[in-house]
């Protein structure tokens, strides 16, 4: 499993929601910026306190929470 030491889960912050670094910045935002098609470097000059490790483990933990498994459920029949 990959480490996300970038990732931080805070009630306090955001209200639990997955941030970077403690910081107000949610991955559901960058996961957003990118997908509306702002660059890393565009980002990283909206948000000078981000760094370029912090985007990429925000699309990593993105992508993984996107996994699908396929999980086969037994039918009994009676």
């Amino acid at each position: 499993m990959i480490e996300f030491d970038r990732i931080s889960f805070d009630l306090n912050v955001m209200g639990g929601r997955a941030c970077i670094r403690g910081m107000r910045i949610t991955v559901s935002l960058i996961v957003n910026l990118i997908a509306n098609g702002m660059s890393t470097e565009e980002i990283l000059k909206a948000y000078p306190y981000l760094e370029r490790d912090d985007i990429r483990q925000a699309i990593q933990y993105a992508a993984w929470l996107a996994e699908e498994s396929i999980h086969p459920l037994e039918v009994a029949f009676a």
